[in-house]
């Protein structure tokens, strides 16, 4: 685990103390652009170690089974857009094209809404620049099928599998991430009763 971790850990603790210690020096006179700019690597550091550490406890809770649900109706378009909300998508432009008939959706929101934000943020690290990831929702009968659909290199399907284990990584190393958000969409998905496939 600390080995798998370390990395993601430290860069963004030693990017935040950088821009602390820089914005803390009196002997120097910040323009307001740097200042802004040294708020936002704060901020945006910030934000990358808290999804870490979600996923992190979001992963031992399903490991050791404990894990519980709070259901409620909500709609999937409260789900997606709050999902969408607490995400850095990195100038990636997001598509969504949900049906507004759809029926609610009887689940936990906030479990929802971790495996949908992981899944978006899995699609945004991996699509081209100039491609955007679209978001779908549909039903049939009491069904509800949720996509998220991107234009990166694809998953071989003899490994579709693997990227669902915990801190696996596939590629050549430039897309950065634990390996833990596909996994812990998934285990959350499987207790929320629903399926997690690759196409």
């Amino acid at each position: 685990l600390l080995a798998a971790v370390s990395h993601d850990l430290r860069t963004p603790l030693a990017a935040i103390k950088a821009s602390v210690s820089s914005l803390r020096q009196d002997e120097i006179e910040w323009t307001d652009d740097l200042e802004e700019e040294f708020l936002a690597t704060i901020e945006g550091q910030t934000d990358r170690l808290t999804d870490l550490v979600s996923n992190l406890l979001g992963m031992s809770r399903i490991q050791s089974g404990a894990v519980q649900l709070s259901r409620r109706d909500v709609g999937v378009d409260e789900v997606v857009s709050a999902a969408i909300a607490g995400l850095d998508l990195s100038g990636v432009e997001l598509i969504v094209d949900i049906d507004e008939q759809l029926a609610p959706w009887h689940v936990d929101p906030a479990l929802a809404e971790r495996v949908v934000a992981n899944l978006i943020d899995n699609a945004a690290k991996w699509s081209p620049k100039d491609e955007g990831v679209r978001i779908t929702a549909t039903s049939t009968g009491e069904d509800i099928t949720l996509a998220v659909i991107d234009r990166g290199p694809g998953i071989p399907a003899d490994r579709r599998d693997d990227v669902f284990e915990p801190f696996q990584r596939l590629g050549d190393g430039t897309v950065g991430g634990t390996g833990l958000g596909l996994a812990v969409a998934r285990g959350l998905t499987n207790v929320l009763g629903g399926r997690l496939e690759i196409h």
